[in-house]
């Protein structure tokens, strides 16, 4: 019986084959496994970076109100010290919104609709004010150190008005707001949704018309 003998290339074969360790050798199913899951996915699929969701209107008044209402009633604070006279101011702004509701296509315009009428009602409201007089038993004391005339005080206020009405509207909201509300700069800003600078600039040019109105030559 004869022996069947390994040729060399038979041996070279064999070789190749043991220099491979086959711990090395990794299954197909096991390199899928490995492969990351966002390697796989076809780019189709995957979202683009940096994508954002598509706006989506309220569906609404009432959605938008409840969204909204915490952020808009600060602001109506912010036009007015007191708290009950600033939901008062927040539900007159907002009675107005519901009125245009079908006429605001875009909802991102919303909130400067709803603060434009705050500040609005709340002009309205300044302008009406008057100085209630009230009856009393007895004459308060003299003071000791005589004040400025009452009358020429308020000459000088209608004359102060008047030029302040004189003034563009963007500017005259402005001084409103700083010098006859009391608010910052910042609160300004915020209440017209504009940045702190165009505030500072435009009411410095809107001082500087107060300056050179004729009826205010008395104060300078």
């Amino acid at each position: 019986m004869t022996t069947p003998v390994c040729t060399g290339a038979s041996r070279g074969a064999a070789a190749t084959t043991q220099a491979v360790p086959r711990s090395h050798a990794v299954p197909r199913a096991h390199a899928a496994a490995r492969t990351p899951a966002a390697a796989r996915t076809p780019a189709t699929a995957r979202p683009a970076y940096g994508a954002r969701a598509p706006y989506v209107p309220y569906p609404s008044f009432t959605s938008f109100v409840k969204a909204r209402g915490p952020v808009l009633l600060r602001a109506a604070r912010s036009l007015t010290a007191n708290p009950s006279d600033a939901e008062d101011l927040l539900q007159t702004a907002l009675t107005k919104t519901y009125v245009a509701w079908e006429r605001i296509e875009d909802h991102r315009a919303l909130d400067g609709y709803v603060r434009r009428a705050l500040l609005n009602t709340r002009t309205s409201q300044w302008r009406k004010r008057k100085v209630d007089e009230f009856a009393c038993d007895e004459l308060p004391e003299q003071e000791t150190v005589p004040g400025p005339d009452p009358a020429e005080r308020q000459t000088l206020h209608d004359a102060m008005w008047r030029a302040v009405l004189k003034l563009p509207d963007r500017q005259r909201a402005m001084v409103v707001l700083r010098y006859y509300e009391d608010l910052s700069e910042a609160q300004t800003a915020e209440v017209l949704g504009v940045s702190i600078g165009t505030v500072k600039s435009a009411v410095s040019r809107a001082l500087g018309k107060l300056r050179e109105d004729p009826e205010l030559a008395p104060v300078r």
